[in-house]
């Protein structure tokens, strides 16, 4: 196996393909397509280096990254599942694949920022449900409704969730971001909403455009929905409630707009930026700003 790592690796790093949709160099690329392949767990790989691919394999293995180079199409796709916060995913072209730093700080459940546990959370534009099921893991008492505009990328939350066996804590609902939600409180709001400028969407690499375009794009500046996510955020949370919200390059916009407003931008132990947190009391003295 490990002649067929070193030839992928090579082959993808000629082509220049991009990377950043859950893996980004093209060592852990082509493991994500040999674990696929060899029905072993990625962690498992190492173990099973000296072992040669089957025929089969081999044919499966090298069309597998013969496609990811012709069509610049995410490994993430081209296997169906991505890894987020440590849990497998099903994904596909109705849902951005996972990639957010947003992991390591439910991995850390919000230690640094969260009195108590939360007891209702909201994952906004959640996509495939990542977040949403990520955060009922890291609090087994809670429960998550999983908001998204996208019926596609709610019906892979649903297989997600139901995979994940949390039908009974973790709820999608469709909705134009708070508006199915009138009056329902949180004690922590998280949110990736689609945060990328007009120049950037036309910069992106082809890989980018195999992603659907509504959880990308978000606007001139990137903020179109972050104002709105800003401006209702203290209708929907409690007193105590925080709000963690992800815009990417478009923190620069942000922090311009709105020099007054006491953003905690966080720092992330395994790379990632443009995550802020704001509490309940700060987004209700800035509302008027928003």
């Amino acid at each position: 196996m490990l002649d067929a790592l070193r030839w992928a690796v090579t082959a993808m790093q000629q082509a220049d393909v991009y990377f950043g949709h859950g893996t980004d160099n093209a060592h852990s690329e082509a493991q994500l397509m040999l674990a696929h392949v060899t029905h072993l767990q990625f962690q498992q790989l190492n173990g099973f280096l000296s072992a040669h691919l089957t025929a089969a394999e081999w044919e499966q293995f090298s069309g597998l990254v013969n496609e990811r180079i012709s069509t610049r199409k995410p490994a993430a796709y081209l296997v169906g599942q991505a890894w987020f916060a440590g849990l497998p995913f099903v994904v596909d072209e109705r849902v951005l694949v996972p990639r957010s730093p947003i992991a390591e700080l439910i991995e850390q459940q919000f230690a640094t920022w969260l009195t108590q546990p939360p007891q209702r959370i909201l994952d906004l534009c959640t996509g495939s449900g990542c977040i949403a099921i990520a955060c009922a893991y890291a609090f087994p008492d809670a429960e998550v409704d999983a908001l998204d505009i996208s019926l596609e990328a709610l019906a892979v939350a649903e297989e997600n969730i139901a995979m994940h066996e949390l039908e009974q804590r973790v709820f999608p609902i469709q909705s134009n971001l708070y508006d199915a939600i009138p009056k329902q409180r949180y004690d922590l709001i998280v949110t990736n909403p689609p945060y990328v400028d007009a120049d950037d969407m036309e910069d992106l690499p082809d890989e980018f455009h195999h992603e659907p375009e509504l959880g990308l794009a978000a606007g001139e500046d990137g903020l179109d929905l972050v104002r709105t996510i800003l401006r209702e955020a203290p209708d929907h949370l409690t007193e105590q409630g925080v709000l963690i919200c992800e815009v990417g390059n478009s923190w620069v916009a942000l922090a311009h707009e709105f020099p007054q407003v006491p953003f905690e931008w966080i720092e992330f132990e395994r790379g990632g930026d443009g995550v802020f947190m704001l509490r309940y009391a700060d987004l209700v003295a800035c509302r008027d700003l928003f």
